[in-house]
């Protein structure tokens, strides 16, 4: 559900800040007081273009933030994780979208930056909104299709076949990977062998690139290292006056120094693990000497290693485990291509199964829905007697396309004579919006979008009819939010929460407000749209509330 709306520096907004209600919600005020920036509010965060002439005078820039309280929804999960944003926190989504009067114009997520087209893909899953206004899912064909197949319970249906197809569509790529003319087989061929044979050839080991680089460097350097060890050996035991030959004099006079006084003994041990030390690192450098190699062949060899191992990583890496896997698929490339036939049989045979079973899910599912088509019609047609159209008639034409997939559209004749036109061809945005509260309290219980909001869809209603539409708006609340503006006193009385939006006079500038009513507040505002403030007008807003 959306939970707060808040807006900042729109139209007559100064600052306001909109606690919406699970259930039903009902928006109310005279004309002009700002009921319509709610819902121009509201399409802001949801993708659509803003208009920088709506940023409130004397204001630089203007905010909209929704804050949606969306559990544990995997769709909308995913959109988030594939558009690179941050996941929701306690199941809430955050967005925001602030544009100024210099022209820049910045929307976020959860306080991620995301684009426009990310807020449209997600008010498609969150809000759905009826009246003159966008985000009217019912009229496009696919969404009309999903209405249908979720009013005969044929999603897993149609999940089934959506698989098949995908594996059907896989094969067909694999089959057209092989299927190239003779010349293009021929270079295929020749790359993918000089590939498999030049990686094979080299006989590469997972991690022996790092060995090889400090071997090479310690073969390019052998001789100075040898020179160094050298150095440091003479200087440690081999050079008159080395450490080992004075340590050995300090030895003799410490010995002497013990002998004299008993009380040296720890100077004499502590002479002895130094010399001990200085043989220990003696030893050390002697073996380290003999394992330096001054060999030209090896330098060579190494080298020639390294230049290899560079070279297959700039065609194939960037690092040695890349070009070993990148050799173990040119590989099977290889293989399968030399085995085009053998694997052109079995592709086809993998081929001709698929496309039965397309066939077959798919003549299911048409079946299934054409069963199902008289059955939604006559309940959406009863729904349309209901809110005035006595005589209306309401139909879906379905038909297959060259793939084997269906596509649905619906078909409204308003009056009794009168051909069934498609919906979207409906020009009366009355006789639109009283058709999706046809289909919506229909489908209700299978539609998944969470948020409704109907703007006037009481245009040109009155009368008893005004009365059963307030009654399929508490009928759509029982699963979904609802949040609707309406002039009409029997729709807003079957609010659970009524909002009305007003005008007042600042420091000599006008501000839209709103406010939830009380039960006290919620009868005087009826009895304003009734007509007056009167106790005539009161007593049957009281009734209307009972």
């Amino acid at each position: 559900m959306l939970s707060t709306l808040r807006i900042k520096n729109l139209a007559l907004v100064n600052d306001l800040t909109l606690h919406l209600q699970p259930g039903y919600n009902v928006i109310t005020g005279e004309t002009g007081a700002g009921k319509s920036i709610i819902i121009g509010a509201l399409n802001l965060v949801l993708g659509q273009r803003a208009d920088r002439d709506a940023i409130r005078a004397g204001s630089d820039q203007c905010s909209v933030e929704a804050v949606f309280e969306i559990g544990k929804r995997k769709s909308i999960d995913a959109l988030l994780e594939q558009n690179g944003v941050e996941s929701c926190a306690d199941g809430q989504l955050i967005i925001k979208r602030t544009f100024s009067a210099a022209g820049s114009n910045r929307q976020f997520i959860n306080g991620s930056p995301t684009t426009l087209q990310t807020l449209a893909a997600l008010g498609e899953q969150l809000v759905d909104m009826h009246g003159p206004h966008e985000h009217q899912s019912l009229l496009r064909q696919r969404s009309q299709l999903d209405a249908l197949d979720g009013f005969a319970a044929l999603l897993p249906l149609r999940k089934e076949f959506a698989s098949a197809v995908r594996l059907c569509r896989a094969i067909e790529a694999d089959k057209a990977a092989l299927i190239v003319d003779e010349q293009t087989y021929a270079q295929q061929l020749d790359l993918l062998r000089f590939q498999t044979n030049e990686i094979s050839a080299a006989r590469l080991q997972r991690g022996e690139e790092t060995e090889v680089e400090q071997n090479f460097q310690r073969a390019s350097n052998a001789a100075r290292l040898l020179e160094l060890t050298q150095t440091a050996l003479g200087v440690l035991s081999e050079a008159d006056g080395s450490m080992l030959n004075q340590s050995a004099e300090i030895g003799r006079s410490l010995l002497e120094l013990q002998r004299i006084d008993a009380s040296a003994n720890d100077v004499v041990t502590a002479h002895e693990q130094v010399t001990s030390s200085l043989r220990e690192l003696q030893s050390a450098l002697s073996h380290y000497s003999e394992r330096i190699d001054v060999d030209p062949a090896r330098l060579r060899e190494l080298e020639t290693r390294v230049d290899l191992l560079h070279s297959l990583k700039r065609k194939y890496g960037p690092r040695l485990d890349d070009v070993i896997s990148f050799g173990e698929t040119a590989k099977q490339k290889l293989q399968n291509l030399e085995q085009r036939d053998v694997e052109l049989e079995r592709l086809n045979t993998q081929l001709s199964k698929a496309q039965k079973e397309v066939a077959r899910v798919g003549r299911e599912l048409t079946s299934q829905r054409k069963k199902a088509i008289p059955k939604f019609s006559k309940a959406v047609t009863k729904q349309l007697n209901d809110l005035g159209f006595a005589q209306s008639h309401f139909d879906v034409s379905l038909a297959s396309t060259s793939e084997g997939e269906d596509s649905a559209e619906f078909q409204f004749a308003p009056n009794p004579g009168e051909p069934a036109r498609p919906l979207r061809a409906i020009a009366s945005s009355g006789e639109l919006s009283r058709v999706m509260l046809a289909l919506k309290t229909v489908l209700a219980s299978e539609d998944q979008i969470p948020v409704l909001v109907f703007d006037e869809i009481d245009a040109n209603v009155g009368g008893e009819t005004a009365g059963v539409v307030g009654e399929k708006m508490l009928q759509i609340a029982r699963t979904h939010q609802v949040i609707c503006i309406t002039h009409l006193p029997p729709v807003a009385a079957t609010a659970s929460a009524h909002f009305v939006v007003s005008k007042r006079q600042h420091d000599g500038r006008t501000i839209s407000e709103i406010q939830l009513l009380e039960r006290a507040q919620r009868v005087n505002e009826i009895a304003r749209m009734l007509g007056g403030q009167t106790e005539a007008a009161r007593k049957p807003a009281r009734a209307l509330l009972r």
